[in-house]
């Protein structure tokens, strides 16, 4: 057992509260949609919450509560794995918390001078840190923050809406996807 999963164990009784249960099996649902979007040739973003996801993206309604019910569909039959997505967020804060982290304490120390004569050092570990972030994400994403067993899971209804992004003339579609626990 590695330890992020141990530790996994140990958050267990905050990761199985049944509102932060339901918010992970939100987000996975929401990586799963993404997923099969993907495939069909959309780009997303979203992001999730207790009642369901809302999607960033043009897409038909139809074509994306299709994405939904097919993604349902799939990790109800196991595939479990769709819950997670190497452009989540979660990889992003994991390759930001990782990279600051080495940049702290490469600088971390006794004199200016000192400091810079590390820098070498501290470029080859951000470097490991571009090749560790994803996978710490992923393995984070299917521990804490995803939930790949969506249980009792139902999907309410898919809603559209355009809104105007602040300071300018550009609409974008946001697709509501409100669901339910059993």
């Amino acid at each position: 057992m590695n330890p992020l999963e141990r530790l996994a164990e140990y958050a267990e009784p905050v990761t199985r509260h049944p509102y932060i249960l339901r918010v992970r099996r939100n987000h996975g649902l929401e990586h799963a949609t993404i997923h099969i979007l993907n495939r069909r040739n959309y780009k997303f973003s979203g992001r999730s919450s207790g009642g369901g996801f809302v999607l960033l993206g043009e897409a038909p309604t139809e074509e994306v509560e299709s994405a939904v019910v097919e993604a349902m569909r799939r990790m109800k039959a196991g595939e479990h794995k769709l819950a997670v997505h190497p452009h989540c967020g979660t990889n992003l804060v994991t390759a930001g918390f990782l990279a600051t982290a080495v940049g702290f304490l490469g600088f971390a120390g006794r004199g200016f001078r000192r400091s810079w004569e590390r820098v070498p050092t501290m470029v080859v570990a951000m470097m490991a840190v571009v090749f560790l972030s994803t996978p710490v994400g992923m393995s984070l994403q299917k521990h804490f923050t995803t939930e790949g067993d969506l249980g009792d899971l139902e999907l309410v209804r898919v809603t559209r809406d355009t809104k105007t992004v602040p300071f300018s003339d550009q609409q974008v579609t946001l697709h509501h996807v409100v669901t339910r626990q059993g």
